[in-house]
């Protein structure tokens, strides 16, 4: 089992910056990747930004330039780095930990971004 718990979301107002945080325990091993999720009003949810077991990371069209998805290995987190921010990144986002037979995922946190 794996379990993520996200921090990190809250109001902000248009231009400013949030910084999300996924902590991952339980049964860590073989981990293929991790990403963040978003789900908005009336979309579906879509791929935000991922990152490879070695490192390797790549994001949506939408946020490149913008966000920065890292981990730290000692404390088992993963983070997104989001700046300039604008009211089209409100939404909920979601941590992802993907697995070879299943994918695990945090119970979202609220990010809300005031024009």
């Amino acid at each position: 089992q794996v379990q993520l718990v996200e921090s990190g979301g809250g109001l902000v107002q248009a231009g400013g910056s949030l910084r999300l945080s996924c902590t991952v325990s339980g049964s860590i091993i073989n981990i293929d990747r991790m990403g963040w999720y978003r789900q908005a009003p009336g979309k579906q949810r879509e791929l935000v930004a991922t990152i490879a077991g070695y490192g390797s990371p790549n994001y949506a069209d939408s946020v490149k330039g913008r966000f920065t998805i890292s981990r730290d290995k000692t404390k088992n987190t993963l983070y997104l780095q989001m700046n300039s921010l604008s009211p089209e990144d409100t939404a909920v986002y979601y941590c992802n930990v993907h697995k070879p037979l299943r994918d695990y995922w945090g119970q979202g946190t609220q990010v809300t971004v005031s024009s």
